[in-house]
């Protein structure tokens, strides 16, 4: 299981490198959009787009996360939404990213016996303690602050829905870090959204509609799995919030998952940290 870190920051290729020649509006104008339904993972997740919002294939997606936005290489990424009405290269700018994990069928039995008042505290506890190690190997310290929304799970559409409110570094401006998760026959789809948390109105506004949009086709729904033929994951919806990391989870635990945060989608050039953060708060600091 993966979390992503999606900085919808233009500065961000900058920061890492992009070329000082690179124009927003001229690659922006080379991505292409779909609207309507589309379908993902060889056709066993469709995805009605929804009317405010505007979908980038898989190679689109990579594009932009890629090139426009300086994130590392992922052929995991499926695709993305992005809001119709404002640029993915603005300081506005956030996507929602879509990837999928074949970790199995997961039980969704503890859904109503789990405290997530206590799991976060784990949580917490588990960023806190890592965050000198994370610092004197030259990485920001995180601090998770809390759920920004609490989890909530649908038995009857088997979706799930999170949100977390992040500071990398004791920033005053705190990301805001939304997660969607359909589960299916075996797998889940993940649906990965990071913003400022100044976006959460318009982030939890369109998370209803991308809720109804996102189905598994039939054979591939969570009510077609076949106990005793398909296979079962090895965590269930606790682990699945915290951050579980299928079979790995019992091994690694929650503290993995918070290092992931700075792993993947954020930065592996050590030197270039401290370079990258300044880019970053001075970029918030005037929008």
């Amino acid at each position: 299981m993966k979390k992503m870190l999606i900085l919808g920051l233009s500065l961000l290729g900058v920061a890492l490198g992009q070329s000082d020649t690179f124009d927003p509006a001229q690659f922006e104008r080379s991505l292409v959009y779909q609207t309507g339904q589309v379908s993902v993972l060889n056709q066993k997740v469709n995805i009605q787009v929804p009317v405010n919002m505007r979908f980038l294939d898989a190679s689109n997606a990579q594009k932009l996360l890629e090139e426009g936005w300086g994130n590392p290489q992922d052929p995991d990424v499926l695709g993305m939404l992005v809001p119709a009405k404002t640029s993915p290269m603005s300081n506005s700018g956030w996507g929602v990213v879509v990837t999928y994990e074949e970790d199995g069928h997961i039980s969704d039995k503890d859904a109503s016996t789990i405290n997530y008042s206590q799991l976060l505290k784990d949580m917490q506890e588990a960023s806190r303690s890592s965050n000198a190690e994370r610092k004197e190997a030259g990485y920001p310290t995180v601090d998770l602050i809390g759920w920004a929304t609490p989890p909530r799970y649908d038995g009857l559409s088997h979706k799930m829905y999170w949100a977390k409110e992040i500071s990398f570094d004791s920033d005053p401006v705190h990301t805001l870090n939304y997660n969607v998760r359909v589960l299916g026959r075996t797998g889940v789809l993940n649906l990965n959204a990071v913003a400022g948390m100044n976006q959460i109105s318009e982030v939890e506004a369109a998370i209803p509609e991308m809720l109804d949009a996102v189905s598994f086709t039939p054979g591939n729904r969570y009510e077609d799995f076949q106990a005793g033929r398909d296979k079962v994951a090895e965590y269930g919806l606790a682990a699945l919030v915290a951050g579980g990391l299928g079979a790995a989870a019992s091994k690694t635990g929650i503290l993995a998952v918070i290092l992931l945060f700075l792993k993947k989608f954020f930065v592996f050039i050590l030197a270039g940290i401290a370079a990258l953060f300044r880019a970053i708060t001075g970029r918030r600091q005037q929008a």
